[in-house]
This record gives structure tokens, sequence and C-alpha cells, in this order.
């Protein structure tokens, strides 16, 4: 099996060559390029990620397939929550904050019903999978 990065690296490139849109296990996703700032090496790290949109905002949620650990780009988002998106053709800065309660449930539960995948995540784990709200920011 390919190294997770080599498997990022070339998602990233599809995304790129295609405008926002993939194939593979991908395909027909709603998906995004989240772009942090490592929490401990300060160096720029871009993941591709399943997104749901709530209104105005996008949500990314934190589930690293139902491991005991969640992904290091959530380490990273918590620690530097401005964050670089591209969706589709379009890149932009936006704020990311972890949402907890009613609120988390929410959401996670409408991602669950759309891809119930991510219910067998939740499963899966012993740990509350976090779900993380990412706000554009406007240029003020």
């Amino acid at each position: 099996m390919a190294e997770p990065n080599d498997w990022n690296r070339q998602i990233i490139e599809e995304f790129h060559a295609n405008g926002g849109k993939v194939g593979g296990p991908f395909e027909g996703a709603t998906l995004l390029l989240l772009t942090t700032t490592g929490a401990k090496s300060g160096l720029s790290r871009t993941t591709p990620l399943v997104y749901m949109a709530d209104g105005e905002r996008l949500v990314i949620f934190a589930s690293k397939a139902g491991a005991p650990t969640s992904p290091d780009w959530y380490y990273n988002l918590v620690a530097h929550p401005t964050v670089t998106l591209e969706v589709g053709t379009e890149k932009f800065n936006a704020t990311a904050t972890v949402v907890s309660g009613e609120e988390r449930d929410r959401l996670y539960s409408q991602q669950a019903a759309k891809a119930p995948g991510f219910a067998e995540y939740q499963r899966k784990t012993t740990r509350v999978i976090p779900v993380v709200v990412l706000e554009r920011q406007t240029n003020a």
C-alpha cells in the first residue's frame, strides 16, 4: 500500500488538475484541500478531506477512519486556527473552530446520515470524533 503522504499527494494533484474533482474512492464526494500550519514543525501541510456545507460554513470531521487518535491536521488547526481552503477552483483563508455539545452532535449526525461510513468510524473508536467548522475570513 502507498504511504499516506503519497496517497494524499496523488489526490491533491488530481484535485488541482480537474478543478476540484477526483475519482477513485472519493468520486462524487465533496472534497476540499485543507492547508494547516504544523503545530510542532511550523511547516504548511495540505490534506484532502471530505466536507459538508452548513449554510455558509464548511464542516470537516477529524475521524481518521475511527482510529484511537485524531489526525495530525486536527492538532495543527487547534494550534493555528487560520487555515487555507481550496474548494473547486477557489482558494481562500478560513478560521477553524472546534464545536461541541449539541452543535457537534447535530453536524456529525447529518454527515453520518449522508455518508454512513462516518457512523461506522464513531462506532470503531472510544473518542468523540471532533467536528470542525470552517468560516471564510473576510478582508475587513
